[in-house]
């Protein structure tokens, strides 16, 4: 097993030097247009529905069982994907996810009854390339030896999620209105299968494939405490990003400003692309968990505030608040997750973490939605504090569960194994 290494970051990397990895841009570039249908399937899966069953209730509970099985199975592909290669799984995972949104679609049109939508939709979801958590394995097995500029290609990958869970929900919505709600799907799936099998063709780039011993049984990333409370403060982050999207939206049609819903969350997500991309510049002093800790707190107080805004202007400033603690919030996550499982796990652990928030989101815009229609549109806007603030109490409680597992005195290679090289000594209470 690869050695733990601390997660300080002494030195200042930038973006342009990360880019100049040599490679970089062979998988960054379809990775971008295969993620992309990641931020699209869940509002073209409710805007079809919608179009075709006419219930907001109907095409909420289609997303949602989508979002459930992308959550539950995603980690599973991940697990797959350490052990076989990820090409290995890309290939099958993008044919199940063509043929299962094509059958959606079919049934959707042709007014199937609810139980068949949620039998198509569950592979949908289950099938959907963990493209953002393989490209961040990429960017570990090139640069383990550099934390520094493994932090910034964090914050480089938290940027571009921000980017295209504003880009892609635009796009399907565009495409819906103005074409047909199922050629939204239709494009999503074309995306996911053109972006996926180029990325797929990138093998050079891959980490290696990690298959394990003959007879010995893989322990899962999940196995690991730290990451299991990782994954929960990540599906409270999740709650934050549902509720926001279906608030935003009730509050803008409550003051009579329905096409102002877009700029709104626009701001609340380019508050978080800004922070992250400069949270990715800063030569941190301080541990990766009490990062985490602090930037989690100031999301919390963010999210605090948002429920009292008396009109649109208003909750787009603590909106802007919000957002800025949401990229570092997630960077620093994954910076910590990294370094609490070995290397035929990696994959897997940062899928753990995309899921918790993909259920998160799938439960903040049910709970919010339940909120706003009983205590009108102000009322969702509780599912941030609460969903963040419980996410905080875990954190702080078993923030020891955020420390590598290590001996009380370890000798760690600069280079990453024990015993060579440059040498010295992490213990527990370095991390602090």
């Amino acid at each position: 097993m690869t050695a733990r290494r601390t997660v300080d970051n002494p030195t200042r990397v930038g973006y342009g030097a990360l880019l100049r990895t040599p490679g970089a841009w062979t998988f960054l570039a379809p990775a971008f247009a295969a993620r992309l249908p990641y931020a699209m399937l869940s509002l073209g899966i409710v805007l079809l529905v919608l179009d075709t069953h006419g219930s907001y209730g109907t095409a909420g509970l289609v997303a949602a069982v989508s979002a459930v099985a992308q959550a539950l199975i995603g980690p599973q592909t991940g697990r797959l994907a350490d052990r076989y290669g990820q090409s290995a799984v890309l290939l099958p995972s993008i044919v199940v996810h063509a043929l299962s949104v094509g059958a959606l679609i079919a049934l959707a049109v042709g007014q199937a009854p609810v139980w068949a939508l949620f039998l198509a939709a569950a592979p949908a979801g289950a099938s959907v390339p963990q493209i953002g958590a393989m490209v961040r394995a990429r960017w570990v097995s090139r640069l383990s030896d550099s934390p520094a500029t493994l932090n910034t290609a964090f914050a480089f990958e938290s940027v571009t999620d921000e980017f295209t869970f504003v880009i892609g929900p635009v796009l399907a919505g565009t495409v819906a209105t103005t074409l047909n709600p199922s050629v939204g799907l239709i494009a999503e799936a074309a995306l996911t299968v053109a972006g996926g099998l180029a990325f797929a063709a990138q093998r050079s780039t891959a980490p290696a494939r990690h298959p394990g011993t003959a007879g010995v049984k893989r322990a899962s990333a999940l196995a690991s405490p730290g990451v299991r409370l990782l994954a929960g403060s990540f599906l409270g982050v999740g709650t934050i990003f549902g509720a926001m999207q279906v608030s935003i939206t009730a509050f803008a049609r409550s003051t009579g400003q329905e096409g102002m819903n877009g700029i709104v969350y626009g701001v609340f997500a380019g508050g978080s692309m800004l922070a992250g991309a400069l949270y990715g510049l800063i030569a941190w002093r301080h541990s990766a968990r009490q990062r985490m800790l602090g930037c989690y707190a100031l999301l919390v107080l963010g999210c605090s505030t948002l429920w009292a805004m008396p009109n649109l202007t208003a909750l787009a400033v603590a909106a802007l608040f919000c957002g800025l603690a949401i990229a570092p919030t997630l960077i620093t996550g994954y910076t910590l997750v990294e370094t609490l499982v070995a290397d035929g796990a990696k994959t897997e652990a940062f899928t753990w973490l995309t899921g918790a928030i993909g259920l998160g989101l799938a439960t903040g815009s049910t709970v919010a939605g339940v909120l706003i229609d009983r205590h009108g549109a102000s009322g969702g806007f509780l599912v941030p504090v609460v969903g963040s603030g419980l996410g905080l109490v875990a954190l702080l409680t078993l923030r020891r569960l955020l420390v590598p597992p290590s001996t009380p005195s370890r000798t760690v290679a600069r280079g990453g194994t024990l015993g060579s090289g440059q040498a010295s000594v992490l213990t527990p209470a370095a991390l602090d």
